[in-house]
Formats: structure tokens, C-alpha cells, sequence
């Protein structure tokens, strides 16, 4: 009997121990050691020259604004101050998007309680996807309004944002879903509107590391 206790208290301590743990793990012992990239941090390269001229410090996301599912004006000035999930799609998009949007509906679950999170989704084909097949789809996968947006904007625009703001390729289909091209990434903003990282929104694990790492910069990497 004795044995049995002793062997229950040992299994306590050790659950008791887990996130102890973690978060030593995370702070590093009073220091987070575990610091994401901060990427474009001399400028954005510019080959082809189809960007406006900047210099070569810090890249941060430009100035935008469009209308979510709502009709609601969202964009750069809503990135302030919080950590933000972008990724660019279409909804008739026959390929990769569904299986981006069902990984981004695991991002907006895990972060449905924190306020400092929020994801953005943006179309790529704005002349189809008003803001009623925006509201459509993102009841479809389940958004929590406020922090799952969907956006569509004036369409040079938009893809000026993708190359230049975001960087990632995108190319203009004129309405034929098959004609489309567009990156699977999905992109963590700090709240600063640096870019953090770039994930897979197609696999599985690189979007396990995505929700991890956006943990990590709401515990404080710089």
C-alpha cells in the first residue's frame, strides 16, 4: 500500500513538474532563448523593379485597408500592437485552399481566447469574393468574428500588397479559378508588422510550428 502511495505522489509531482518545465523551457531560465528570425531586416531584394524604391532598413507591411466579411474596413492600422496571421487564397480556388482554410480553422481554435491574436485572410480574386461570399465561407470554417477576418480589396492593390508587402509570388487568373497562382504560406506578423516566419499552410506540422511560434512571440521574443 505504501508502494502504491509512493508511486501516486511520484506521478503527481511529475504532472505537477510539466509546466514548470515548459516554461523554463520558454523563458530560458529568466531569458527567452528561443528567438524567431526577423526577415527583410536590410530591405526587400526588387529584380524585376515592380515595387515602389525603399531603402535598405527594416521591411515592415505597408498601409492597407479593405472591408472583411462584415463590410468592415480592416488592415495595417488593425495589426498594431498585436500578433497577426496572414494568408492569401480564393474562395473557388479548386487546390490548395481548402486545405489551407481547414489548417487556419486549427490556428483561429487554438486562439480563440487570446486577444492579442488575430488572422487575416486575404482574396486574391476580390472581383468575385465580395464581402456576402466572404461571410459565406467564413461561416463555413467556423471564424470567430474579430479575429478571423476575411478581406477583399481593389485587385492591383492587392497583389501589390502581396509582392511588395508580403512577399510572396502572385499571379492574376482574370477569373479563371485554374489560372491562379499563389503561394501557401502562411505568415506571422509581430506587432511591430515584421515578418516572423513562413509556413506551410498545407502541412500539418509546419503549422504546428507556426501556432508554437506564435506562442513563443506572445512570451516575449524580440
Amino acid at each position: 500500500m505504501k508502494g502504491l502511495r509512493l508511486l501516486q505522489g511520484m506521478v503527481l509531482v511529475c504532472i505537477l513538474l510539466i509546466p514548470v518545465l515548459v516554461f523554463l523551457f520558454l523563458r530560458g531560465f529568466g531569458k527567452n532563448e528561443y528567438d524567431l528570425p526577423i526577415f527583410f531586416q536590410k530591405g526587400v531584394d526588387n529584380p524585376f523593379q515592380e515595387c515602389p524604391v525603399t531603402d535598405t532598413t527594416q521591411h515592415f507591411i505597408p498601409e492597407f485597408s479593405f472591408p472583411n466579411q462584415e463590410g468592415i474596413p480592416v488592415g495595417r492600422a488593425e495589426m498594431e500592437g498585436k500578433i497577426t496571421i496572414v494568408d492569401f487564397f480564393f474562395t473557388s480556388c479548386p487546390s490548395i485552399c481548402p486545405v489551407m482554410s481547414k489548417e487556419m480553422e486549427r490556428v483561429n481554435d487554438m486562439f480563440r481566447d487570446e486577444p492579442k491574436v488575430q488572422i487575416m485572410s486575404i482574396s486574391i480574386d476580390p472581383e468575385y469574393d465580395t464581402p456576402a461570399i466572404l461571410k459565406e465561407y467564413a461561416d463555413e470554417h467556423n471564424a470567430i468574428p474579430g479575429k478571423w477576418h476575411f478581406l477583399s480589396g481593389p485587385k492591383a492593390e492587392t497583389y501589390a500588397l502581396a509582392r511588395c508587402g508580403f512577399v510572396i509570388p502572385t499571379i492574376d487568373g482574370n477569373g479563371v479559378p485554374d489560372d491562379f497562382v499563389h503561394t501557401d504560406k502562411f505568415m506571422l506578423i509581430d506587432e511591430l508588422g515584421r515578418i516572423r516566419g513562413y509556413y506551410s499552410g498545407t502541412n500539418r506540422e509546419d503549422v504546428d510550428l507556426l501556432m508554437l511560434e506564435t506562442k513563443v512571440l506572445l512570451h516575449g521574443s524580440k
